[in-house]
């Protein structure tokens, strides 16, 4: 006996959802039931099938004997959204008598009401309304016109898992899980989609975290794109950023923070080193540098980041950024480069020396008038925890012109001839004393051997 054939559990007659990419006319999936009694169509399938035909009578009937009112298909389309798209009024009246999910979403994020706006529906938008039905504050603006557009790093977000998610910071990040790895996630929220400056801010963390790959910046694994909200996905360091641990730890010995220094410097100079355009980090700041399990640093967050050939139409703010490590010439609104990022990074390299934020007893709002006029945090640590010239190096990162302060390259050569001074340095102090408590422990080994012994006595009988 021949088996039975079941349809794919997908409906492409009729009005299709208002945010979805166009398909393939050759696409999978069964359109109607056919009079063949070798294919079994699946009841769901049928249910819409009879939701676009407005046959009402046939609803009842498979309502009637269990059928799910909210049956989707593998496009989380229901009988509803075909409903509203056709516009049969008495067919969404009755669904939803029946207890039908009035904002239920398509994997596009469309519902019924979007799909009914979209169609000029009216007598549908007033029904869908008078039963709760909520307006989308606006399409997905990523959202692609065809199914082969949709880019490589796509993620489906029911591949997210935020069951046991937690806040990592201030409500932008949040830890999930992903095949099998915690990640973090970085949420444009429903109600900012139709802010145009936030998502543009989107796209352009998405653009440039695509071209990043360096182990000294945070390693980016794809996004959310086509349905709402919309996410970025990120490797998750669960050793926390480098402000966390300076309030934890308190002012770094000298080999520490060059270690660091150095860490941070690696992964700038490949950003500012990026071809055609360098980038540009524009937030460079403590808590936007995490933390690997081995102990490394690594650049993230490029909320603000920008290529250098970008052209702001405004000024950054200090919502934005960190007014704490701006760079006066931002500040001021005046031509900026990537030097911007050198004046932060000498300001973050003497915080992990000295143990306390550049200028720490004024406000925020106070810092970057201070460094417009000149003013730079004073220099309290002792002179050997700026050894080798590192003193010099920090004051050269933040000089006033910015064409005068070192590329991360430079500052790189720099910090690497500090780091193996002071790492020998040490070395010469440690080794000295090893050789001494080794040939301490050879004498007292020698001393006590009985050839030693014996020696001892025939000295004493011949009266040496």
């Amino acid at each position: 006996m021949e088996a039975t054939k079941t349809a794919p559990l997908r409906f492409t007659l009729g009005k299709q959802s208002s945010m979805a990419p166009d398909r393939d006319m050759e696409s999978p999936g069964k359109t109607a039931p056919e009079e063949d009694d070798s294919v079994e169509v699946d009841p769901g399938v049928r249910l819409m099938y009879l939701a676009n035909e407005g046959d009402l009578d046939g609803i009842k009937e498979l309502l009637d004997s269990g059928i799910d009112v909210n049956f989707c298909d593998i496009d989380d389309r229901t009988a509803l959204h075909v409903a509203a798209c056709q516009g049969l009024n008495d067919v969404v009246e009755l669904l939803l008598d029946r207890g039908a999910k009035v904002d239920t979403k398509d994997r596009w994020g469309s519902t019924p009401l979007a799909d009914a706006i979209h169609y000029n529906k009216d007598d549908v938008i007033k029904t869908l309304e008078k039963h709760g039905a909520k307006h989308l504050i606006a399409p997905n603006p990523m959202h692609v016109r065809h199914a082969r557009e949709i880019p490589e790093y796509e993620i489906d977000p029911k591949e997210l898992d935020f069951t046991n998610s937690v806040e990592i910071d201030k409500g932008t990040f949040r830890i999930a899980s992903w095949r099998g790895i915690e990640v973090a996630v970085k949420k444009l929220g429903d109600g900012l989609i139709c802010d145009e400056d936030k998502v543009r801010a989107f796209r352009d963390e998405l653009a440039l975290l695509q071209k990043i790959r360096h182990p000294n910046v945070v390693q980016f694994l794809g996004a959310v794109t086509q349905s709402s909200p919309m996410m970025i996905v990120t490797e998750y360091l669960p050793k926390g950023d480098l402000r966390a641990f300076l309030k934890r730890k308190g002012p770094l010995k000298a080999t520490t923070a060059v270690k660091f220094a150095l860490n941070v410097a690696r992964g700038m100079s490949y950003l500012h080193e990026n071809k055609p355009e360098p980038i540009i980090h524009r937030d460079l700041e403590p808590s936007n540098i995490l933390r690997d399990d081995s102990g490394h640093l690594k650049v993230a967050d490029f909320g603000v980041s920008k290529l250098l050939t970008v052209k702001e139409d405004r000024p950054l703010t200090c919502q934005e950024t960190s007014c704490r490590y701006m760079a006066p010439e931002v500040f001021r609104n005046e031509e900026y480069d990537t030097k911007v990022d050198v004046f932060s990074f000498a300001l973050i390299l003497q915080e992990m020396i000295e143990g306390y934020p550049p200028f720490s007893v004024k406000q925020d709002n106070e810092v970057h008038k201070a460094y417009a006029a000149g003013e730079r945090p004073p220099f309290r640590a002792s002179a050997k925890h700026y050894a080798h010239g590192l003193k010099e190096l920090i004051v050269e990162c933040w000089n006033e012109k910015p064409a005068k302060r070192p590329t991360f390259r430079q500052i790189i050569t720099r910090l690497e001839f500090i780091y193996n001074r002071v790492g020998h340095k040490r070395r010469w102090k440690v080794r000295p004393l090893k050789c001494f408590q080794n040939l301490e422990a050879i004498l007292r080994k020698d001393h006590s051997s009985p050839s030693s012994r014996s020696r001892s006595s025939r000295s004493s009988a011949s009266g040496i």
